[in-house]
């Protein structure tokens, strides 16, 4: 896996263009100003699993349930985030819905119970996330006959998690 990273990190590089080097142990490094998990790097990190099984309980690429895909990604970015969806809701600040800017953490309604279903929002009214039946996938958010209708709220972590560290 590591390797895998690190080829990640230098494709990441070369399209960034200047200013992102190499770390003896492979980490990208940026300056302050050019750290945006908003952008560019965070879809790519998510597609990355596209297509990834669903497995109840599941964090791996091998099967991702959807708080183990969420977490899996920001994990890869250096962002550390609680395991559950309904635990992710409680971090980060709340977003509108017009407001959404990709890698939002979108929150579903889908079992009557709560908070039971996370996704990180992609732009365009589209969200990757990991579903039973097609695993990890990008669906729209406006979808009338499901998603829509279970939409509870979204928060921004990464640009909260980031200040944090500074």
């Amino acid at each position: 896996m590591k390797d895998h990273k690190q080829v990640r990190n230098f494709v990441l590089a070369a399209a960034a263009g200047c200013g992102i080097f190499f770390s003896p142990v492979g980490k990208v490094e940026a300056s302050e100003s050019e750290v945006d998990f908003s952008s560019r790097e965070l879809r790519l990190t998510a597609k990355e699993y596209l297509d990834s099984p669903y497995r109840y309980g599941g964090t791996t690429a091998s099967g991702f349930d959807c708080s183990g895909y969420v977490q899996q990604v920001f994990e890869d970015l250096d962002i550390t985030l609680p395991r559950s969806s309904n635990a992710m809701f409680s971090v980060g600040e709340p977003v509108n819905l017009n407001e959404l800017k990709p890698g939002d953490l979108v929150f579903f309604n889908t079992s009557g119970n709560g908070i039971s279903h996370v996704g990180i929002y992609y732009g365009n009214g589209m969200f990757i996330h990991s579903q039973v039946g097609d695993g990890v996938s990008i669906t729209s958010i406006n979808d009338s006959h499901y998603w829509a209708s279970r939409y509870v709220g979204a928060k921004r972590v990464a640009d909260v998690q980031l200040m944090a560290q500074k």
